[in-house]
């Protein structure tokens, strides 16, 4: 599809059409510019067709190799009916006793809980019936084994056979509850054989997860319904998918249904300079009807995050990096937007923010203790809601029996972030953000260090609030050969006749199946064709709670059971295992598979401007960037790694200062990094900006040589004319305001409120700066070796100023709370003033630079008093 004319639209044609090869696929190609169409005739797969009425609801499996992918004995179809069946009379149950009895009736059942073993009978008496309800719920899934019991389906007889040490186990259990109960209090004996109280806890455990995966994916039909999907993603493809009772809409034939993705266009940010700045005021006016959405229940393993301390795992969000946790990173980021729409609005605005924690390596109790420990930012604990994630067993390759660390304890991962939609509508944060007034989200992932870099976040939300759509994507250029997924422009026939448009986004580990193969943009590029999804987006909050409170799996968009790499856990013994193996995950991106536009007839070039889901783009550096995993010591490639996004947020600097005619190194090639480290260090408060139009003001001229550091933590800053040799870090207590104890006595953040300030002009700072020698210095945690270092401190609301002076050698300013420091030259040496702050000058300085928009941009002047 060719570029509209519209300043909304950016061109994305291409100079070749795209290979397909999927030998596998019985597909009919029929080739467009720039896009992919395919037919099917006959295989019935999981891309279900949408209608008017009810938007399509996708579910994928990755086809990546997996060993022994299906036990030979093990017939899926049968499973699958059988479950299905008892699904369905579960649906159809009025009570929880006409629920039991369902369950009852089920043979596996019947097999572990018959009156007769009177152990599992004793334990069965101390339970709530809603309690029994999952342990049936999960035996009747056919994962008997996580009690501790197994029934041989080719055993003969009445096909059970005891497992001797398993069953020991359930039944110690039992003795242990007939002896205390539940809560773990004695009342008589303090223990039982060789167990102690520490035994029920594995039972209080597995009730909880199990509690949890009935009611979070009641949707589907709760546990019986988890297994359903399982199977079904793991099912080879002569299972029938189709005839299953109640689940006909999670999978549709293609038969006569057309589907063709092409490369959207949307607005790029670069090209289109005037509409982007217009699209970032848009986006900072509505700040008030914006909030922040962070999805932090990933368990991060790749990351290899460890307390140094106390030798815990830790989740991706304490990453210490350039200084700070990356979730503080989110804050700062989130803060200097409100900043700026204070500095041109003069109006207080604090966004609501809601965090999606998991229990995995204790996540939801870490980052809550670190907002605790950093008083909630300053924003009031009012304006956060943390809402954990569940955890989802982990599957089996073969045959799809849950994997267990030891009998009562299934291994068990965070199901993915699209989880975020059905349990913020289950949890009440989007009333929550009703009441805050507030109408979109900016969504973002705590490892894209770079996401707010610019105009990026303004500009998507911005647009997704001024033209009402439903869903935006951040977008940029894709590397060939990348693990990201693609962002299209859907285009589908139905089997209705009508025809659906929508930008979404297709996995990486989908390609293959949908006959992609990823070559680059024109002979020889290293860009790929279709644009990086780097869920970086915009979301309605009416549009996305309607997907979350939808009854039917579309509130799970994206599921995928994603086989690639084998499951490591810790058995029983303590041993490491690894198995092919999965587990349910929903992508909170595909939710833009719910917003597909219906059209009567097929539609010509152009149709983007008129759909609810939109794409924005921008320099890859600027938007996706990520600390995703560990590097290894003899690694080469610095992909996804602390030290690959320091180098594009060292790239980002230089192309912000360079620009303001101040000469500074450029940074070369990763490779380099690896032999010598990067040729400088700057880390710049993002209240300096954000937008790097308003950054680009405050500085002019001068020179940041090789090996430099510099670190400004102000937001009210001039630099004019300063050379920088070695290390000058600027820190101020009160960045972008003071804290003021608000009406219920939570510390608050009060912006433009006494701010710390600082002008350089016509400076020369010479120290022998950072230790490039030193092996103990880690970069991208900015956690470095100095020999010198020019340091200011502002206490308060304390202000430096520094004109026509050389510093050389080791300085610290430290300037008081109210007070004023000068530093001039007399032509013989530096004269050292400081004096106290006038009182009228107290709050607002003397000396603030004041916003104003022009047209689409913000011009600022500094007004001195």
């Amino acid at each position: 599809m060719a570029a509209n004319s519209s300043p909304l639209l950016r061109d994305a044609s291409l100079s070749s059409s795209i290979p397909i090869s999927s030998p596998s696929l019985p597909f009919l190609f029929s080739f467009r510019p720039q896009s992919l169409a395919f037919r099917n005739s006959s295989c019935s797969l999981s891309f279900a067709s949408s209608s008017p009425s009810a938007p399509s609801c996708i579910h994928r499996v990755s086809t990546a190799p997996v060993e022994n992918a299906t036990a030979p004995d093990f017939d899926f179809g049968e499973e699958i009916a059988r479950l299905d069946a008892i699904r369905a009379r579960l649906r159809e149950a009025k009570s929880l006793n006409e629920k039991l009895r369902v369950l009852d009736a089920d043979s596996r059942v019947r097999d572990i809980f018959a009156a007769r073993r009177g152990g599992i009978s004793k334990v069965l008496v101390f339970l709530e019936p809603a309690e029994v309800f999952l342990l049936k719920c999960l035996v009747a899934a056919g994962q008997g084994h996580v009690l501790g019991w197994e029934v041989d389906p080719g055993g003969g007889g009445d096909n059970r056979v005891e497992r001797s040490a398993l069953k020991r186990a359930f039944f110690a259990l039992a003795g242990l509850i007939e002896k205390g109960n539940l809560d773990g209090e004695w009342v008589d004996d303090d223990r039982v054989g060789d167990g102690g109280v520490g035994d029920i806890e594995p039972l209080k455990k597995l009730l909880k997860t199990l509690s949890e995966v009935e009611q979070f994916h009641d949707c589907i039909g709760g546990i019986i319904g988890y297994q359903i999907m399982a199977l079904q993603l793991l099912s080879p493809p002569k299972v029938d998918r189709k005839t299953l009772n109640g689940s006909s809409h999670l999978y549709k034939s293609w038969k006569s249904e057309f589907v063709e993705i092409h490369v959207p266009t949307g607005l790029d940010l670069l090209e289109n300079a005037e509409y982007a700045s217009q699209a970032a005021l848009w986006g900072i006016e509505g700040l008030p009807e914006l909030s922040e959405i962070y999805p932090l229940g990933g368990a991060g393993d790749r990351l290899d995050l460890v307390d140094a301390d106390t030798g815990e795992c830790l989740p991706a969000a304490m990453l210490p990096y350039c200084g700070r946790s990356l979730l503080e990173g989110l804050i700062r980021d989130l803060q200097a937007r409100e900043f700026l729409h204070f500095k041109i609005y003069g109006k207080q605005c604090i966004t609501p923010v809601a965090i999606m924690t998991s229990s995995v390596k204790n996540n939801h109790q870490h980052i809550t203790a670190l907002c605790e420990r950093l008083e909630w930012f300053g924003r009031g604990r009012q304006n956060f809601q943390l809402f954990e994630q569940p955890l989802v067993p982990v599957v089996a390759a073969q045959n799809g029996r849950w994997l267990t660390s030891s009998p009562l304890i299934p291994v068990c991962k965070p199901g993915g972030h699209g989880a975020i939609w059905k349990l913020a509508h289950d949890k009440g944060i989007f009333n929550w953000f009703y009441g805050h007034g507030r109408k979109g989200a900016t969504v973002r992932q705590v490892s894209n260090v770079v996401a707010a870099t610019d105009l990026t976040l303004l500009a998507l939300a911005g647009l997704g609030l001024r033209h009402k759509k439903k869903l935006g994507f951040a977008s940029c250029q894709r590397n060939l050969g990348a693990t990201e997924g693609i962002n299209v422009l859907l285009e589908k026939q139905n089997m209705d006749g009508q025809w659906a448009y929508g930008v979404t986004c297709i996995e990486y580990t989908e390609f293959e199946k949908y006959g992609i193969r990823d070559m680059p943009i024109s002979l020889g590029s290293l860009q790929a064709e279709f644009p990086a999804n780097t869920n970086i987006l915009y979301v309605d909050l009416c549009a996305a709670e309607k997907v979350g409170s939808s009854q039917d799996a579309s509130c799970l968009p994206g599921m995928v059971l994603n086989l690639k790499k084998p499951v490591s856990y810790v058995d029983h013994l303590g041993i490491q295992r690894s198995a092919y193996g999965g587990r349910l995950e929903c992508t909170m991106q595909s939710i833009a598979d719910n917003f597909l536009n219906m059209y009567n007839s097929r539609c010509s070039e152009g149709i983007e401007n008129e759909l609810d889901t939109f794409i924005v783009y921008n320099e890859r550096k600027r938007v996706t960037s990520s600390a995703k995993r560990k590097r290894k010591q003899t690694e080469k490639s610095l992909h996804q790694t602390p030290d690959g996004s320091l180098l594009d947020v060292m790239r980002n600097a230089y192309d912000l200062l360079s620009y303001c005619h101040i000469k500074i190194p450029k940074v070369e090639d990763n490779n380099k990094y690896l032999r010598s480290g990067p040729p400088f260090l700057i880390f710049l408060h993002p209240g300096l900006g954000p937008l790097w139009e308003i950054t680009r003001q405050k500085f002019f001229g001068g020179l940041i040589s090789k090996g430099s550091e510099l670190q400004i933590e102000v937001a009210e800053f001039l630099w004019r004319d300063v050379q920088l040799e070695g290390s000058l870090i600027i820190v101020a207590e009160n960045i972008m305001g003071s804290i003021r104890m608000s009406r219920n006595g939570e510390p608050v953040l009060q912006y433009g409120d006494r701010c710390g300030r600082c002008k350089l002009q016509n400076v020369k700072v010479q120290n022998k700066g950072i230790d490039w020698t030193s092996p103990n210095s880690v970069y991208w945690k900015h956690d470095v070796q100095r020999l010198e270092c020019l340091k200011i401190i502002l206490h308060g609301n304390a202000e430096f100023e520094a004109t026509d002076v050389v510093l050389q050698g080791s300085h610290v300013f430290e300037v008081p709370s109210g007070y004023r420091m000068c530093i001039n030259s007399d032509g013989t040496g530096n004269i050292v003033k400081l004096e106290p702050i006038r009182e009228d000058l107290m709050d607002n300085g003397s000396w603030f630079w004041k916003y104003k928009i022009e047209g689409t941009h913000i011009h600022l002047e500094m007004i001195e008093l």
